[in-house]
């Protein structure tokens, strides 16, 4: 039973340590596409993913075209707060795709539109957030598709 964690582009070190660490915990892959807003020897990444980094299984791309067209025809799921079903909603299944955006603006708008169909988000119940940060959202998902594959 496994998950790919999918970011596009992240920009935080912090974020992608700590994701890294989770996707290590869960058993996931994780693929990292470019380009990233911080160098991959970064020590805010080491640091957030601790001594972990070593073990974690990781797939690293030039940039969005090369990932889709490596893993073309593979399930994904497509986290966005744009989308209108919720992440309890996906139909999780093992060796998946749950693909998130970068911190600042999330999924491109082209992949939105391409993608709206698998297309879920993370219920906010204030209106005075607009987004949860990206390590907890991709922790939120994962977990919950551990829990409905398991």
């Amino acid at each position: 039973m496994a998950l790919n964690i999918v970011l596009i582009e992240p920009e935080i070190p912090n974020n992608t340590g700590n994701i890294g660490r989770l996707a290590l915990a869960s058993g996931s892959h994780l693929h990292l596409v470019k380009p990233f807003g911080f160098t991959i020897d970064d020590s805010r990444l080491k640091r957030a993913g601790l001594d972990y980094w070593q073990y974690l299984s990781v797939t690293f791309y030039e940039n969005i075209q090369e990932f889709f067209k490596i893993n073309k025809g593979k399930t994904m799921a497509f986290l966005s707060s744009h989308g209108s079903k919720t992440h309890w909603d996906i139909p999780f299944e093992d060796d998946m795709f749950l693909v998130f955006g970068k911190e600042s603006i999330g999924l491109p708008k082209p992949l939105l539109k391409e993608h709206e169909n698998s297309l879920f988000k993370i219920p906010l119940y204030s209106k005075h957030v607009r987004s949860l940060n990206l390590a907890n959202a991709v922790s939120i998902v994962i977990y919950e598709g551990l829990k409905q594959i398991d």
